[in-house]
C-alpha cells in the first residue's frame, strides 16, 4: 500500500492527537553534558573505529562465539532509601533497578510497605484479626505500631542481606528510614557483613505539584491500604500519614555516611562519600533523571536497498519505498508534536540520516547508534551466512544475545556501548531516534524492562513510529504504522510458530503492588 494523498496522512495523524506535550518545567541540562556536548562527544567518539562502529579486541577478531556475562560477584551494595511518603522513593528505586538490570546486575527491591501488607493479610487469614493501617498506625506516639514497623524494617533488611549473600549485587531497601536512629541501625547491621556496603539515597521534594501528583497516584493506583476506601477519604488519610512522618523526620546530614540527596528529582544533587565504580555509576544515573513530561519516538530507518536484497549491515541508501517513508514523516510528526521542542538523533549511517532529512528539527548524529557490527558477515544474507558459517549460524540462533559475530559484536556488546545514550535519553525532553533494528531493540528493552533472552526478538517493524511516554512506574506505548509497504526483516525466536510474534512489555506504567501475590 502506498501513501498518495494528504487525506491518507490526516487519517493517520488523528490517532496522534494526544502527542502534544507540555513545555518543560525545569531548566535544560548543562551544555557540557548535553547531547552533542563536549563531554558526551568525547565519551562517544573515544570508542569509535573507522569501520562499522566499534573497535574489536584483537583476541576476538576472526572468532565467532558467545560473550561471557561480566563477573559482578564482588559487587554487593545495600541502597537504603530515605524520605517522606509521596517524595518519589519508589520511583527512584524502580528506575535504578531497571537500569542496573539492563546492565546485567542482579537487583531486587525490598519494599517494607509490601511486607507489612503481606504479613497483615496472613495474620487476618490465620486469626481473623485485621490490623488498622490508617494514619494512626504510622504515628510515633503509637508505641505498639512503632515496634511492629521497626520489626518489619529489620526483617526486610535481613532478607535483603541474605539475598546479597546468595548472589545478588544490589539490594534496594525501599522504606522511609526517616530518622538518624533508623539509619544508624541500618548502617550497624550492614557493617557486620564483610564485603557489603550501604549507600543512602534521600529523595527530598518541596514542589507542591509533584507532591500532589504523587499523592494522587498513591490513592488511585490500586494501593491495598485503600482498596475499600473512597478516593476522597484515602487522600485525607494519606495526607495525615505524611504528617505523622513529618513530625519526626530528620533529613540526612550524617557526614560519615555514604549518601546522595536528590532534591526535586534531579534539580539538585548532593553527594557524600561516594566511592568506587558501581557507586559512582549509580550516582551519575540518578543525577540524570527528571520528571518533565516528554515522549521518546523510535523509528527504524526507511526501507533500505540492503533490506530489499535481504542483506545485513552495510551502509546502503534508502529504497524508493524507504524514501517515500522519509517524505511522509514530517506530516506525521510535525502535525502532532505541536510547538513542543524535539531533537532528532540518527546514526552515522546514511539510511538513518536520509530518513530524517525532511524533518525541520535540530539533528544530532551518534556513532553509538550505528547498527550491530556483523563483522565478516557484513553485507551477507542469512542464507549466505548459514552456508558459509553453519556452526556460527546455529550458535547465534541458540543464544542470540550473547553470540558475537566473527570480528563483530554481540547484543551484549551493543548494550554496553548504548549506556551513554540511555544516560542522555533520561536527561532530555522530546527525542526522535532514527535507528536500526538491533539498536532500537536494546533501547526498547530498557524502557520496558525486558529480559536479555527476549531482547533480540522484539519486533521493530519498518515504516512504523513507536511512541514511548515514560510514567512514574513504567512506559506507555503507541505505535503508528504508515501505509507504505516494506519488507519484513523480523526473524522469530527459534521454535516459535509465527513471524508475527511480538515480545510484549512485562508491565504497564501503573504502580504495582505485590501484597496480593504472596
Amino acid at each position: 500500500m502506498t501513501l498518495e494523498t494528504k487525506d491518507d496522512l490526516e487519517k493517520i495523524t488523528i490517532a496522534l492527537n494526544r502527542a502534544v506535550l507540555d513545555p518543560p518545567i525545569h531548566s535544560p541540562p548543562p551544555a557540557a553534558f548535553g547531547a552533542g556536548g563536549p563531554m558526551l562527544k568525547q565519551f562517544d567518539q573515544s570508542s569509535a573505529s573507522s569501520r562499522g562502529g566499534y573497535s574489536t579486541p584483537k583476541s576476538v577478531v576472526g572468532i565467532g562465539g558467545k560473550v561471557a556475562k561480566p563477573d559482578y560477584s564482588e559487587a554487593k551494595i545495600v541502597i537504603a532509601m530515605v524520605g517522606l511518603p509521596a517524595r518519589g522513593k519508589s520511583y527512584l528505586s524502580n528506575k535504578l533497578m531497571r537500569y542496573l538490570k539492563w546492565l546485567e546486575y542482579d537487583v531486587k527491591v525490598f519494599n517494607v510497605g509490601q511486607l507489612r501488607r503481606s504479613r497483615a493479610r496472613q495474620k487476618a487469614q490465620e486469626s481473623g484479626i485485621r490490623e488498622d493501617h490508617t494514619a494512626s498506625y504510622f504515628s510515633h506516639e503509637n508505641v505498639e505500631a512503632t515496634k511492629l514497623r521497626d520489626k518489619l524494617a529489620a526483617d526486610s533488611l535481613e532478607m535483603l542481606i541474605q539475598w546479597l549473600k546468595d548472589g545478588g549485587n544490589v539490594g534496594i531497601l525501599d522504606a522511609t528510614n526517616s530518622t538518624q536512629n533508623r539509619r544508624a541501625s541500618v548502617e550497624a547491621r550492614v557493617t557486620r557483613e564483610r564485603g557489603i556496603v550501604v549507600v543512602f539515597i534521600e529523595s527530598v521534594c518541596d514542589d507542591p505539584a509533584v507532591i500532589a501528583a504523587n499523592v494522587a497516584l498513591k490513592v488511585s493506583s490500586g494501593d491495598p491500604d485503600y482498596a475499600t476506601t473512597s478516593p476522597e477519604l484515602a487522600k485525607l488519610d494519606f495526607l495525615r500519614r505524611i504528617k505523622q512522618y513529618e513530625a519526626i523526620y530528620q533529613t540526612i546530614s550524617e557526614s560519615h555516611l555514604s549518601y546522595l540527596k536528590i532534591i526535586n528529582v534531579g534539580s539538585q544533587v548532593i553527594l557524600n562519600r561516594i566511592n568506587g565504580y558501581l557507586q559512582s555509576r549509580i550516582a551519575f544515573y540518578l543525577m540524570n533523571l527528571h520528571l518533565k513530561p516528554r515522549s521518546i519516538f523510535f523509528s527504524r530507518h526507511g526501507e533500505s536497498q540492503y533490506n530489499v536484497e535481504g542483506k545485513i549491515g552495510g551502509d546502503s541508501a534508502l529504497s524508493s519505498r524507504g524514501m517515500k517513508y522519509a517524505r511522509a514523516l514530517p506530516d506525521l510528526i510535525t502535525d502532532n508534536i505541536g510547538n513542543a521542542p524535539l531533537t532528532v538523533w540518527t546514526s552515522t549511517l546514511q539510511r538513518t540520516i536520509q530518513t530524517g532529512q525532511f524533518l525541520p528539527y535540530n539533528k544530532l548524529t551518534w556513532k553509538a547508534l550505528d547498527e550491530l557490527d556483523a563483522g565478516v558477515c557484513d553485507g551477507m544474507t542469512y542464507e549466505e551466512i548459514e552456508k558459509a558459517y553453519p556452526e556460527d549460524f546455529a550458535n547465534r540462533d541458540n543464544d542470540k544475545f550473547n553470540y558475537r559475530y566473527r570480528g563483530g559484536e554481540s547484543y551484549r556488546d551493543v548494550v554496553v556501548r548504548l549506556e551513554p545514550v540511555i544516560m542522555e535519553l533520561e536527561r532530555q525532553d522530546n527525542i526522535l531516534i532514527f535507528g536500526h533494528q538491533a539498536i532500537l531493540r536494546c533501547l526498547y528493552a530498557y524502557f520496558h524492562n525486558l529480559s536479555q533472552a527476549d531482547l533480540p526478538y522484539i519486533k521493530i517493524p519498518l515504516h512504523t513510529v513507536i511512541k514511548l511516554t515514560p510514567k512514574a512506574y513504567g512506559c506507555d506505548e503507541e505505535r503508528y504504522a504508515l501505509p507504505i509497504g516494506a519488507v519484513d526483516t523480523h526473524r522469530p525466536k527459534p521454535g516459535t510458530l509465527s513471524k508475527d510474534n511480538l515480545i510484549q512489555p512485562s508491565g504497564s506504567s501503573a504502580r504495582e503492588y505485590f501484597a496480593g501475590k504472596n
